[in-house]
């Protein structure tokens, strides 16, 4: 596609592959330090592993309580289709705690962070491994047309485009085949998957299609269908909202360099903040992404004044696009030269 071809121009410059270690602050032309003094953010950047584990155990506990109750058939379906929607999103939004741990933000200890970033992975439908690298180049050139991998695909310009891209199946048309290729250690279309780090990201991916294989082999025993009904099902569900809230994040957005332009802060209910882990704020988190979770609610006090996109609620966010689905079409990628770090 033609994303990647122009992504490739990147991988022909070393020094602007970043390092799976950096913690990508403000874009190059914002300047950070007038953003937030020093003193408050080295503040806002201390780790907290009670408010790392008090999110990640009350997260799992969503899962496997919501779960329970969806099993348990001598329950009313009153009761267990609520418990099944609850218990996707939950497993969808497992993406946000591998997202927050692949930061190596949530927790003190680095090993933790990458622990429960590749559980959370598995549990997703997302490799922690790959996600790392690939993240790491949608911080560096967010919203860049040509540069960020997160652009490779366009963004739905119609409403029936808008409608499929929030039903999830392109998603998973997506990550199967991503999964595919990385089992056979084919990266060549991923600049962001360095040649030392090929096999090493394989043999994540390889543990990971083992973990689905014993879920699998679980569920032929009786027939009971454990992976299909207590993982795709509500996985499957999960995705619309989860779908939902990621288009908002950039879509409509500028695509220059700008941190305080090119991605969205939504204001939203408390119970999907968490369930994002913090992540509505996620203009403050591409600006400061050194900065954890739980902080970001405090660095949006210094940054929203200047946010330029700063909307009150999913739903007027997409009302917008639906009115108007050409407000998510980005222009056509230039010849770009990625930056040194």
């Amino acid at each position: 596609m033609h994303g990647t071809a122009r992504l490739m121009t990147a991988v022909d410059h070393p020094a602007a592959t970043p390092s799976v270690d950096d913690h990508p602050g403000a874009t190059p032309s914002t300047n950070a330090s007038a953003l937030i003094p020093a003193a408050e953010l080295r503040e806002l950047n201390g780790r907290s592993d009670r408010a790392g584990w008090l999110q990640t155990l009350s997260h799992a506990a969503l899962i496997l309580a919501t779960g329970w109750v969806w099993g348990d058939e001598r329950l009313s379906l009153l009761l267990r289709l609520p418990a099944l929607l609850l218990c996707g999103w939950g497993l969808a939004f497992a993406f946000c705690a591998m997202h927050e741990c692949g930061h190596r933000t949530a927790f003190a200890s680095r090993a933790v962070n990458d622990a429960v970033a590749w559980w959370a992975g598995v549990l997703s439908f997302y490799n922690a491994d790959f996600y790392r690298r690939y993240h790491q180049w949608h911080h560096r050139y967010t919203h860049q047309p040509g540069l960020d991998p997160e652009l490779e695909d366009q963004p739905p310009t119609s409403r029936w485009a808008y409608l499929l891209e929030l039903s999830g199946l392109p998603w998973w048309n997506a990550k199967l085949r991503g999964h595919l290729r990385g089992l056979r250690g084919e990266f060549s279309a991923n600049p962001y998957i360095p040649a030392d780090a090929a096999p090493a990201v394989r043999s994540s991916l390889l543990k990971q299609a083992a973990v689905y294989g014993v879920l699998l082999l679980l569920s032929v025993p009786g027939g009971n269908g454990f992976l299909l009904w207590h993982w795709l099902l509500p996985l499957a569900l999960g995705q619309p909202l989860l779908r939902f809230v990621l288009l908002a994040e950039h879509g409509g957005c500028d695509t220059g360099t700008n941190g305080l332009s090119n991605t969205r802060t939504t204001s939203t209910l408390a119970p999907l903040r968490w369930l994002m882990w913090n992540m509505p704020f996620h203009a403050e988190h591409h600006l400061f992404a050194s900065v954890p979770f739980h902080a970001l609610p405090a660095a949006h006090q210094w940054l929203a004044p200047q946010l330029r996109h700063l909307d009150p609620g999913y739903l007027a966010v997409h009302r917008r696009f639906l009115a108007d689905p050409s407000l998510l079409e980005l222009p056509a990628a230039p010849t770009l030269q990625p930056q040194p770090v």
